[in-house]
């Protein structure tokens, strides 16, 4: 039985994402107009818009307004979690601004902190009770300019009020880690979840993501431990397709099987 011919919407997807990826349109490149997009096919206008919005939906192409669509910057920052809070490295203790660097972007972000009362959520991640105060802080991390990421963390002021690390972003040392061991607080863990879901509004908006492509979101929730105390509870969100995330896992070290393990 002979394959059945694409839908006329595909062909157009299957044609532009081949000439994206092979480098024929490189990234900044202006796609040609929906109406040459018409004319060399002979679709409809409502074949091509749909066929442009899956390639946005893919992260292929962005729309500007009253200029077009163009071919997007696919750089992603890798995010290499198995070695994100080191204590013993050189350059930056931010992990965000060492994963720019790696891309070749330029780090920065904006932040906002203040105390609030812990949720129930929030008080169940950190074992504290609800209502206990936390130090709540808000980032949008850019790279280049271009806005990559957003975090909201929370930090038991039970643990950081009154040292000089109760405002995370105000003191002289970055990151949880560093901060943490510099009042005597030795984080030795961190556990993730993560998972896709669509963004919220506020979200798409924060990160500028295209709202007539897809606007999928990678959602980290991560708590930090010093023994068997939480010590901060993280809500990380990442735009799908400019972040890639790597774990890498320890095995336990090979030895022969003792004679009381053969059945």
């Amino acid at each position: 039985m002979p394959d059945k011919e694409p839908p006329n919407y595909q062909r157009v997807v299957d044609d532009l994402r081949w000439r994206i990826l092979s480098g024929e349109l490189a990234p900044g490149d202006k796609l040609p107009t929906e109406k040459d997009l018409q004319e060399s096919w002979g679709f409809s206008t409502t074949i091509v818009k749909h066929a442009l919005t899956l390639l946005r939906s893919e992260g292929l192409i962005e729309g500007r307004r009253g200029s077009g669509n163009y071919v997007r910057d696919r750089t992603q920052l890798v995010r290499r979690a198995h070695s994100r809070d080191l204590r013993r490295r050189i350059g930056s203790t931010s992990p965000f601004a060492r994963d720019s660097e790696a891309a070749g972007k330029q780090p920065s972000w904006e932040s906002e902190s203040k105390k609030v009362a812990a949720t129930p959520r929030t008080a169940e991640r950190l074992r504290i009770q609800p209502g206990d105060l936390v130090m709540h802080t808000r980032y949008r991390y850019l790279a280049d300019g271009a806005p990559i990421q957003l975090a909201h963390s929370y930090e038991p002021l039970a643990i950081t009020g009154g040292t000089p690390v109760e405002h995370p972003e105000q003191g002289p040392i970055i990151g949880v880690v560093a901060r943490m061991d510099s009042i005597g607080v030795a984080i030795d863990r961190f556990v993730e979840e993560v998972t896709t879901r669509p963004a919220m509004p506020e979200e798409a908006d924060a990160l500028e993501l295209d709202r007539r492509g897809g606007r999928w979101v990678i959602a980290v929730e991560r708590t930090y431990y010093a023994g068997q105390t939480p010590v901060e509870a993280a809500d990380i969100v990442f735009p799908g397709d400019r972040y890639r995330l790597v774990y890498e896992m320890p095995v336990d070290p090979w030895s022969p099987p003792d004679a009381t393990d053969v059945p």
